[in-house]
């Protein structure tokens, strides 16, 4: 029975070569996958799911007034599976679209993204996604300052916290650490001064 899931995590959990691996796993047996990313994340080029380690694959971009729905049903409606990176990206409708995929196409979706961001506000498509899906589950990393699990990311620049600001800023370790509660109210600034050098 197809179902709608949501795996989250913080910054450097393993969400894009979780995604690859996924699809590897289902074109190992045959089975035909559909890879989407959101269009908002550039980072390896519009498109493109990278993953930290190196590996990366081509998807269809997700825009604003990309309808998830129809992309679906007319690039290949009988695929395994849709698989969705950066999901915390999209919109409402794209969630909602999401969810007719899986009720009236009977095709599983699995959406991987941020659930909250640096200002620990939850982004539109993760809360959505936690509102509609079948199936939650979140993907662990570790604290860059300790051994605590990750819960937050902290956004970083000129080796200062920053707390406020535009919600969506794309950039990776130069920007962004995964961290516990603990210190994402008090990163050790010494730390993050030697950690960008």
């Amino acid at each position: 029975m197809a179902q709608l899931f949501f795996r989250y995590g913080a910054m450097n959990s393993g969400k894009s070569i979780e995604i690859l691996k996924v699809a590897h796993n289902y074109e190992e047996q045959n089975k035909r996958v559909i890879l989407m990313t959101s269009a908002v994340d550039d980072r390896a080029g519009v498109g493109m799911i990278a993953s930290r380690i190196g590996l990366e694959r081509t998807a269809i971009p997700i825009a604003h007034e990309t309808n998830l729905y129809d992309v679906i049903k007319t690039t290949d409606p009988k695929a395994a599976c849709v698989l969705i990176d950066e999901a915390q990206f999209l919109q409402k409708h794209h969630i909602f679209e999401a969810a007719r995929v899986v009720d009236e196409l009977h095709i599983p979706v699995m959406a991987f993204g941020l659930k909250n961001d640096f200002r620990n506000e939850l982004f539109e498509g993760s809360k959505y996604l936690l509102l509609y899906a079948d199936k939650i589950e979140e993907m662990k990393t570790i604290c860059w300052f300790c051994a605590k699990k990750a819960i937050m990311n902290l956004r970083i620049h000129d080796g200062k916290p920053v707390y406020e600001g535009e919600q969506v800023l794309i950039g990776g370790n130069e920007s962004y650490y995964p961290v516990c509660r603990h210190h994402y109210f008090h990163p050790p600034l010494d730390r993050i001064d030697q950690d960008e050098e």
